[in-house]
């Protein structure tokens, strides 16, 4: 049977500069509901890939080398319903190396984007004053981004 029969049609596949078992094992710490389901190695023991689900969406992680890197095309979005959530997310993500970019993206050490987004957001950034507030803002605040959409 392979790996590949329980997948959904569509999978990402994730390029990693021989770091994916590090990458793997930090997104199986952020995500409950999330598992390594499969490797395969090389004959001399080394990982080439990683199937893994994450929160329900299943990954394939390559270590493929230093040919190709993550880019802004392509990112993650955690949709969050409390600012614990969003939090929570946020520090674990940023942890060792990650980056803060603007209106709820950062980039991880491994170079991913993710976006870390209240489930409301669409419904609040279509009042003008908190669409500005959320240009504004790094991680997001949900008080703050209900507060201008009062306004």
């Amino acid at each position: 049977m392979s790996v590949f029969e329980n997948f959904p049609r569509i999978t990402p596949f994730l390029w990693f500069d021989q770091n994916a078992e590090d990458a793997v094992a930090l997104y199986l710490s952020v995500f409950n509901n999330s598992s390594k389901l499969d490797e395969f190695r090389t004959p001399d023991g080394k990982v080439v890939t990683i199937t893994f689900v994450l929160d329900g969406l299943k990954f394939i992680a390559l270590n493929g080398g230093p040919h190709y890197k993550f880019n802004y095309a392509v990112s993650f979005t955690v949709r969050c319903d409390t600012q614990q959530e969003i939090d929570d997310y946020w520090a674990k993500l940023l942890e060792g190396g990650g980056k803060e970019v603007q209106c709820g993206w950062l980039e991880d050490k491994f170079g991913l984007a993710w976006q870390i987004v209240p489930a409301r957001l669409p419904e609040l950034i279509r009042k003008p004053k908190a669409f500005e507030a959320m240009m504004q803002m790094k991680k997001f605040d949900i008080a703050a981004l209900e507060q201008a959409a009062q306004e």
